[in-house]
Formats: structure tokens, C-alpha cells, sequence
């Protein structure tokens, strides 16, 4: 399989090329075109959640720790007094840095449902929501979020099925077929739980018609 090198290179390219054609296109300014770079990136490692003790899982919860962090600080900054908040974050960027990456290697298999399609869309759906509800931002932005992610992720799934071909004894490796995938076969309870989560952020994603016409304008603009 791909390496954490690779994952993390290729997807920043393919973040570069898509913040590049979009603000070429007019469709962000140079802010924005450095958020879709980041957010490509970031789903390029993101299927590697679920790898014990590997780069992207420590990087990928040092990173969420932050935006934890500024969330647990603005839901709970009325209901706390200024020392209680000071301490009930910092139990949150602890918790989310440092135990949340242990919990969710002991119950997650490496290749196993985050190495899906489902994931890619619970994932990106959960972008989407969060830009367009928590931090206002417009419809089809949010959408751009949400899509930045789920390429970086189908980046990533699809740099461990091609490194799962070995062109030189031109055979296929036993992990081909393990990373891009509609959902995980060998546990359904794992699908089903993937899918009602992804089902239950339908209701906070903007219109499905910003999306359509994003996907629409974004053909044009390739060709």
C-alpha cells in the first residue's frame, strides 16, 4: 500500500490543482483556494484513521484537537464561569489529542469500513455541515468543503488499490480490493452504524440544488 508520504503529496497536488482551477475560474479568492488545499489534503489521510500507531493517526487527531477545542470553548462559554471553561477545554483538547485516537484504534480495523465509499460520504457530508451550519458559510461553499474532502479521500483510496497491483510480477497483491469499496463486508453492524450516521446529517447540509449546479458549473470548468 501507499505510504503516508505518498498519501499526503499526491492529495496536496491534487488539492493544488483543484484551489488553482477554482480560483482561476473565479469561484474563491486565494483565501479560500488555501482552505480547498487543506481540506484535499486532509481527506487524503483521513481513511488512515484506522491505522494503529501510524503517521496520519496522530496527525489526524493533533489536528482535530483545535477545532474541538474552539467548539467546546463557544457551546459552553455561557454556561461556565471563566476557570471552569479554561479547565473543561483543556479536558477536551486532552481528551480529543490524546484518548480519542487510543478508543478509536481499539475499535476500528485498519482496511476495514474508514477504507469504504460510505466513509468518503460520512465524511464529506460532515464537512459540509459544519462549514454551512457552524461556521455560516455560503451553500456553495459549503458544498466545495465537503467535495475537497471527499477527493482527497477517493485520492487515498485510490493510491492503495493501485499500489495494490505489482506490475512487475504482474499478479494482484491480497490487499487489492480492500480500499475501494462501497462498505466493509465482513461487518455489516459496521456499515449499518456508518449509514445512519451519514443518514442523520442529511437534514443540516444545504440544498441539494447548490450541489447540483456546483457539479454542473465545476464540468464546465474543465473542459
Amino acid at each position: 500500500m501507499a505510504n503516508f508520504r505518498t498519501h499526503i503529496t499526491v492529495a496536496a497536488a491534487g488539492g493544488m490543482l483543484i484551489a488553482y482551477a477554482g480560483w482561476k475560474g473565479q469561484w474563491w479568492p486565494p483565501s479560500q483556494a488555501v482552505v480547498m488545499i487543506a481540506l484535499v489534503t486532509f481527506g487524503g489521510i483521513l481513511p488512515d484513521i484506522d491505522a494503529d500507531r501510524s503517521h496520519s493517526i496522530r496527525l489526524i487527531f493533533n489536528l482535530l484537537s483545535v477545532p474541538a477545542l474552539v467548539l467546546g470553548a463557544l457551546l459552553l462559554q455561557p454556561w461556565l464561569t471563566p476557570g471552569a471553561l479554561l479547565i473543561a477545554c483543556g479536558g477536551i483538547y486532552f481528551c480529543v489529542r490524546y484518548l480519542a485516537g487510543v478508543l478509536f484504534s481499539r475499535f476500528t480495523v485498519h482496511r476495514g469500513i474508514w477504507h469504504s465509499l460510505l466513509a468518503g460520504g460520512l465524511c464529506s457530508l460532515l464537512t459540509t455541515a459544519l462549514s454551512f451550519n457552524l461556521l455560516n458559510q455560503p451553500a456553495w461553499l459549503a458544498w466545495s468543503h465537503g467535495a475537497a474532502t471527499l477527493v482527497g479521500f477517493l485520492i487515498h483510496l485510490s493510491l492503495d488499490e493501485i499500489y495494490s497491483v505489482d506490475l512487475e510480477g504482474a499478479r494482484l497483491k491480497r490487499s487489492f480490493g480492500t480500499a475501494l469499496k462501497l462498505g466493509d463486508s465482513r461487518r455489516p453492524i459496521s456499515n449499518l452504524l456508518m449509514l445512519i450516521a451519514t443518514l442523520t446529517l442529511i437534514p443540516w447540509v444545504p440544498p441539494w440544488s447548490v450541489l447540483g449546479e456546483l457539479l454542473h458549473q465545476g464540468s464546465l470548468l474543465w473542459r
